[in-house]
Order: C-alpha cells, then sequence, then structure tokens
C-alpha cells in the first residue's frame, strides 16, 4: 500500500466529487452479459447516491497527498436479504483510473472494517461485477469470501 494515502469520513463537500467520479466509471459495474444503454447506467449510479445518502451511511474518501481520489459509499441499515443479519454494506466504491494499483482501494476497505466494527457489526458486504476481476482480486485479499452469486441467462425473444 502507498504510504500517502489516507482515508477520511467525508461530508457534504465531497458529494460533486462522489458524483463525478461514480459517472465517469459506472459502466465498470455493467456485465458483459447484459446489454445497457449508457445513459441508463449513469442514471441507476446517481439513484443509487441519493438512495444512500438518505439512510444511515458513512462516506469514506481516499486521499493521495491531499487529493481525492476514491470514494466508498457504507450503509449501516441494509442487513443481509436471507438471514436478517445486522450488517455494514459497501453500496460502492470507485477509484480514480489513474490513481489505481497503488492502495486507494484497501485503504477504504480496511477503515470500512473499522466503521463497521465502531457500530458492533460483525459482516461487511458487498457485491461485485463477476467480470470485474481486478475489484474481486482486491476484495479476496482484503478477506471477503464469495456468500451467494446472481446467474443471470439472456433470453432469446426472436
Amino acid at each position: 500500500m502507498n504510504a500517502t494515502v489516507t482515508v477520511r469520513l467525508g461530508d457534504k463537500a465531497d458529494r460533486e466529487f462522489v458524483l463525478d467520479l461514480g459517472r465517469r466509471i459506472a459502466t465498470s459495474s455493467v456485465s458483459a452479459v447484459r446489454i445497457a444503454k449508457y445513459d441508463d447506467v449513469i442514471h441507476s449510479f446517481e439513484r443509487l447516491a441519493e438512495f444512500v445518502y438518505g439512510r444511515r451511511h458513512d462516506l469514506l474518501i481516499a486521499e493521495e497527498n491531499g487529493e481525492r481520489v476514491g470514494f466508498l459509499l457504507l450503509l449501516y441499515d441494509v442487513p443481509d436479504e436471507v438471514t436478517l443479519t445486522d450488517q455494514a454494506f459497501v453500496a460502492y466504491t470507485a477509484v480514480e483510473p489513474f490513481a489505481r494499483g497503488r492502495g486507494a482501494g484497501r485503504a477504504m476497505l480496511d477503515a470500512a472494517d473499522a466503521r463497521a466494527r465502531t457500530h458492533g457489526l460483525k459482516y461487511v458486504s458487498l457485491m461485485v461485477t463477476e467480470d470485474n476481476a481486478p475489484a474481486r482480486a482486491l476484495y479476496e485479499r482484503a478477506g471477503y469470501l464469495t456468500e451467494r452469486r446472481m446467474m443471470t441467462k439472456a433470453l432469446d425473444l426472436g
């Protein structure tokens, strides 16, 4: 990890950064299984951000040498859908393309773990697109395990 990466709690002044970065990288969340319109993907991200900001959450901001390079949106009121176990849920993570591989993602995950612990939560969960191998590898290195899989079948409407 790059020693110059720090993570802090975000505030309202960081929201435009979150929207800007999220819009720029939102298509990385699209699976090759689905055909998606760019505008729909952007709208979906904007709706997610609005949903998170309306709930109990933390915004974590990664900085490298004082420059914002990433964010993580962490929800506290979304229990596991099967067991209803309380958990922290990583709703979205983004790192500037130029800053990837330098420790910002891992630093935010570690900060999310610490925040979850302060809330007395034993689990942190997230979802990742199967095609996003770099993110999956990061999550696995950080100790995340695959708990469930969403499987999709494209139908021929021909």
